[in-house]
């Protein structure tokens, strides 16, 4: 990329990074040797979508598509194996938006020193770039996917191999140093025309609004690690002694011991997508997912060696208390509705029914209109006499790709986004939560956050980025119908819209206030969508199968019974 002004504007920043800069070059050649060194690849060809998921497309898709679908199952599925192009010759590659969505995206790559390792967040260039112009580990995330999927793992290993680097920097805020096992939440190329030379600055929250470090983003990290590893078939990535490191480390910080009682994980206010005060402080969904998700990839990706074997031991413990505590005290449907508002409260003694002892005077209006016959999901957050009845979009549908939600649960989820379509999906894919905090209680709970007002933003705001996890939630439980409705939404507005970052308004109508243009994410996860639709063979890489041995009996009620 050539150096626009600001960013030589950024020398000074860059020079207070000089101290960083020597061991750096360092490790970029160890870097460097890394992508370069010939490897053995190690191709499994087992397909990477579930028999189950493939009998349920068949009773579901139209004739055409049937005979579509199938046409993957008389061949064997080799990861790897494109060169560049979509493999589907029908309507996905020839839709206007696919080629104006492929074109946006490749603008949007970074390169350091030569090499591409991510994609900015936005394109937007009649806006204050803030950190827009940052490769986020998050936003990367539908970015790296498309580019998976489409033959190009190139960029995507160096991603991985990059931030890992990152990771072993030291981490302040203020006096205070973080674990060495956290993340970056971004990370931004500088370069330097004087000295013709590159530097890296990362963020791990140091200057993040609110100064919260990222939990998601070593959760997205070994998530993607693993999809990479899927996709191409490649071991030798993953079972390098600094990926098993890296891997670790981040576990080591979920999995030590401490005060709680609870096997979830506590967490600040604006540690995750939502990065501002939103209420979602304590054991918010979205975290439990992807910690859940995590813990299955690093499963399959941590090697048999004695550390491995250690490590492996506590996320099965883990993963055994974590998935039992989600199915029962997260799971609301109608009858466990009725349950809560049902319930006495002081119960003291281990057979208490009110475990959190949570006030029934506490249930919102809302959720009771909410709630239809048939349907469930994974509420919002539990914690001592608190519960959040909000529904978000993005936990909810990593509980059914990682397999926290039993598969009846999964398809209880997709019964209630089906039967409140005009709330969550509206005009524009998808409701990052609901319903939308307003009046008094967003002055309280928000602090009077002006850029997350009613229906704008995080606060009930319409994502389009959402669509690609809507589309695999939706492949996996046999409703692809339901996401070719929402797609053929999304094609109504987004590139004349410009690929904006969200919309506003109850049912996603307007163009998001202070909403950037040229988005990648919203950019990347159509085309995610796209390509899983045609062929979702695709959905191995960030699905996996409900493991047997961690079925829990559900002593709650359950939506199907």
């Amino acid at each position: 990329m050539c150096p626009t002004s600001k960013e030589k504007a950024q020398n000074g920043t860059a020079k207070r990074l000089e101290g960083r800069t020597s061991s750096l070059e360092a490790e970029d050649a160890d870097l460097l040797r890394m992508m370069n060194r010939p490897r053995p690849v190690n191709i499994e060809r087992n397909r990477s979508f579930d028999e189950r998921s493939f009998s349920e497309l068949s009773t579901t898709l139209s004739p055409p598509r049937i005979s579509h679908i199938f046409d993957f199952l008389d061949t064997t599925y080799s990861p790897g194996r494109w060169t560049g192009t979509p493999r589907s010759t029908s309507c996905y590659d020839t839709h206007p938006m696919v080629g104006e969505a492929w074109e946006a995206l490749r603008r949007s790559l970074v390169y350091f020193r030569g090499n591409a390792v991510g994609t900015i967040a936005a394109l937007d260039h009649s806006s204050e770039e803030l950190n827009y112009d940052q490769v986020f580990l998050r936003d990367f995330i539908p970015s790296a996917l498309a580019f998976l999927m489409n033959g190009e793992p190139e960029v995507v290993k160096n991603f991985l191999l990059k931030t890992l680097r990152l990771q072993s920097w030291e981490k302040k805020v203020d006096r205070f140093k973080l674990g060495e096992g956290v993340m970056p939440a971004s990370f931004k190329v500088l370069h330097d025309p004087v000295r013709n030379s590159e530097t890296i600055a990362a963020d791990f929250g140091e200057s993040a609004i609110g100064r919260v470090a990222p939990v998601d983003s070593g959760f997205w990290w070994i998530i993607l690690l693993r999809a990479y590893t899927k996709s191409t078939g490649d071991n030798s990535l993953a079972e390098l002694p600094e990926c098993q490191k890296g891997m670790r480390l981040i576990l080591d910080l979920c999995l030590s011991e401490g005060f709680d009682t609870f096997p979830t994980l506590l967490c600040a206010d604006g540690c995750s997508m939502i990065d501002r005060r939103m209420g979602v402080y304590g054991y918010p969904i979205e975290i439990q997912a992807l910690f859940f998700m995590a813990l299955r990839c690093a499963l399959l990706l941590l090697k048999n060696d004695d550390e491995g074997k250690d490590c492996a031991d506590r996320v099965r413990k883990r993963l055994n208390a974590l998935s039992y505590h989600m199915r029962n005290y997260f799971w609301l449907d109608l009858k466990q509705l009725n349950d809560i508002y049902r319930y006495r409260t002081e119960e003291y003694s281990h057979t208490a029914v009110n475990k959190f002892n949570v006030m029934p005077d506490s249930l919102p209006e809302w959720v009771f209109d909410f709630m239809p016959c048939r349907g469930g999901y994974f509420i919002g957050n539990v914690s001592p006499a608190r519960m959040d009845f909000r529904w978000f979009c993005l936990g909810n549908c990593v509980a059914i790709l990682s397999s926290m939600a039993t598969p009846e649960q999964a398809s209880a989820i997709m019964d209630l986004i089906e039967a409140r379509w005009g709330d969550l999906v509206g005009e524009m894919p998808l409701k990052i939560c609901y319903p939308a905090m307003e009046s008094h209680e967003w002055r309280i709970v928000t602090g009077c956050d002006t850029k997350n007002t009613s229906w704008s933003y995080h606060n009930g705001g319409s994502w389009p980025v959402l669509l690609w996890l809507l589309t695999a939630a939706c492949i996996k439980t046999g409703r692809p119908q339901m996401a070719r409705r929402a797609i053929e939404l999304a094609e109504s507005r987004l590139m004349k819209d410009h690929w904006p970052e969200y919309y506003d308004g109850k049912h996603g109508r307007y163009v998001g206030k202070q909403a950037r243009k040229y988005q990648t994410w919203s950019i990347a996860g159509y085309l995610v969508a796209k390509m899983m639709l045609e062929d979702p063979s695709h959905l191995g890489m960030i699905s996996i199968e409900e493991d047997k041995q961690m079925q829990t009996g559900m002593r709650r009620s359950a939506s199907w019974v």
